[in-house]
């Protein structure tokens, strides 16, 4: 397989699981772009390689940044800004979780915990049946928010040995 190819089956790819992360398909598709770029790319080269206009190419890298996974770099002589990703798979992944554990957990548990105490007979059906789900809903939510807090301070080697000893 040639360099082109296999690159554009790795941005396709990528787009793909992006939409499993929360994100769009052409935010993954830029992350991917600037994962396999050598050098950090310029938002002209990033609208040329991957034939989007300078407004998409523009909000995608800025979201990117917002996730923490794309940096902006400054090359002495240009005026232009560059853009690089974060090349370590692990860190990648940990701020992943890190954003969606913010944008999806937190909010969620804050929400839970507002809603929790429901003045009324605890005995009445309804308050009961409510309590019940809230109840069993953040115990839920708070083992995920309980894990996905180990994972993010977890090491690499941590992880992938306790992984392997899933496995067998």
């Amino acid at each position: 397989m040639k360099l082109n190819e296999g690159k554009e089956k790795f941005i396709q790819a990528w787009g793909t699981l992006g939409s499993s992360w929360g994100i769009n398909r052409t935010m993954a598709q830029v992350h991917a772009l600037l994962l396999i770029a050598p050098d950090p790319l310029s938002a002209e080269e990033i609208m040329e390689e991957l034939n989007i206009s300078r407004g998409n190419a523009n909000m995608n890298v800025r979201a990117l940044m917002d996730w923490g996974l794309v940096s902006k770099e400054f090359k002495s002589g240009e005026r232009k800004e560059f853009f690089t990703a974060e090349k370590d798979i692990w860190k990648v992944a940990t701020q992943v979780m890190k954003e969606r554990r913010k944008r999806e957990l937190e909010p969620v548990l804050k929400v839970l915990g507002e809603i929790s105490n429901i003045e009324g007979d605890k005995k009445d059906k309804k308050i009961k049946a409510f309590s019940d789900t809230i109840t069993n809903i953040t115990g839920v939510v708070s083992k995920a928010d309980k894990t996905f807090d180990t994972l993010i301070k977890a090491d690499e080697s941590w992880f992938v040995s306790s992984f392997l000893k899933l496995l067998k």
